[in-house]
């Protein structure tokens, strides 16, 4: 158990006079180094959360959990497969769709899009995008010749609700004058905005009949999107699927679709989080470096302490309380920053972005309208520990080499 005269020491020393000012702004600069890097570490690994479980969810929640395709060519006789796939009890929701390729032009312009024949019910089941209808209203979509896009889009081609769009498709008709693309109009009847800039900018969705007419697909679709209630937890749920849409159908889950996807994220996080752990390594050198410089400092009230009959215990505590507190009161810091700054991110991105002129964080970069960030308590717990242990150890030589001091030496050559 620490002593109070080993407390009051420790604080004395922190608190160096002037002819001790230098150590006292080297002990500074470690408090602030290890506040910077804790509070950045909390930042950067709040921001790669968010953006990985933004991305993630948006990305899964307009393309399903699971997808269900034929062996060959198109699904038929897909609506008995449907029923019996909504029939499990981990399904949420399961669609059949049509997707393909087409140019989309109006108003003069043109930009390329991906089209996606759904029905009116399952687009009305499909939560994010049921909320996330800007203009119009899906009650609107429906027969042939409706079509719902994304508002990045519509800004692009200058649409607004009740105008036309003409979809281009590559897959022509073959004619006495060779290959003749077919082309067909579409009726806006509601703009859509689910904040992921892809789906915004390139996604129409129109009727699935009106799908099947202009992809020749006839009674077939080519897909059945499927959601489950945990897509987090997905083994074993692969085959009770392919024992309902039985055996000339294959299954793909999200995490095969997005293999590449989640591992890059994966991997830059980590890599970030070996960056950040840096400065704080930076910092607990800067602890070293100020101790020992206090040790040879202060080498001569050692000696006297000793002489007092302080042991060589008392002596390695009173410094190793001061590197500890350096620590400590860097971490806290630290956290406090980085909590802080995490949970008004977006406030902050804005005002520098309105207070600098630039964009930042630019939505067709990163696919997201708004910086996300997520504190994972766990990560913050084992930062806060990675920081102290550090500080800890770095306090370690210079309170022993503090202890080791011979008293007569330090007297006799000061």
């Amino acid at each position: 158990m620490f002593k109070p005269f080993e407390w009051i020491l420790a604080a004395r020393y922190l608190r160096a006079r002037r002819q001790e000012g230098f150590i006292s702004v080297i002990a500074w600069f470690s408090i602030v180094g290890i506040t910077i890097g804790v509070g950045v570490l909390i930042i950067v690994l709040s921001v790669m959360n968010g953006f990985r479980q933004d991305l993630l969810s948006r990305i899964l929640g307009l393309k399903g959990h699971f997808t269900v395709y034929a062996q060959e060519h198109a699904l038929a006789n897909y609506d008995p497969v449907v029923k019996r796939i909504r029939a499990l009890d981990i399904v949420v929701r399961a669609a059949p769709i049509i997707k393909g390729e087409s140019m989309a032009i109006a108003h003069g312009r043109a930009t390329g899009a991906i089209v996606q024949g759904v029905r009116q019910t399952d687009l009305l089941s499909h939560e994010l995008m049921s909320e996330g209808i800007r203009q119009g209203s899906i009650d609107d979509y429906g027969g042939t010749d409706t079509a719902i896009v994304g508002f990045r889009m519509a800004q692009k081609l200058g649409l607004s609700v009740g105008n036309k769009i003409t979809l281009v498709s590559p897959q022509g008709r073959a004619t006495v004058f060779g290959t003749v693309p077919r082309t067909r109009s579409f009726r806006i009847a509601a703009i859509f905005d689910v904040g992921h800039y892809e789906y915004d900018s390139v996604f129409i969705f129109i009727p699935l009949k009106a799908a099947q007419l202009y992809y020749r697909y006839g009674d077939t679709v080519g897909e059945i999107e499927v959601m489950v209630r945990n897509p987090d937890d997905i083994r074993g749920m692969a085959s009770e699927l392919s024992n309902a849409v039985g055996g000339a159908r294959r299954v793909v889950d999200w995490q095969r679709q997005h293999e590449s996807l989640s591992s890059a994220l994966q991997v830059e996080r980590n890599v970030m989080f070996l960056i950040m752990s840096l400065i704080i390594l930076v910092a607990a050198f800067n602890i070293i470096s100020s101790l020992i410089m206090l040790v040879k400092d202060k080498s001569q009230d050692i000696a006297i302490l000793r002489t007092m009959g302080a042991s060589r215990a008392s002596i390695m505590r009173v410094f190793f309380i001061s590197g500890a507190s350096v620590g400590l009161v860097g971490t806290a810091g630290g956290v406090a920053l980085g909590l802080s700054f995490a949970a008004n991110i977006e406030t902050i991105r804005q005002w520098i972005q309105t207070l600098s002129g630039a964009q930042i964080f630019p939505a067709e970069i990163y696919f997201l309208s708004q910086l996300p960030a997520i504190v994972d308590p766990f990560e913050v717990m084992m930062i806060i520990s990675m920081s102290l242990v550090l500080s800890f150890l770095a306090t370690i030589y210079p309170s022993w080499r503090a202890a080791r001091l011979d008293p007569v030496e330090a007297l006799r050559y000061e």
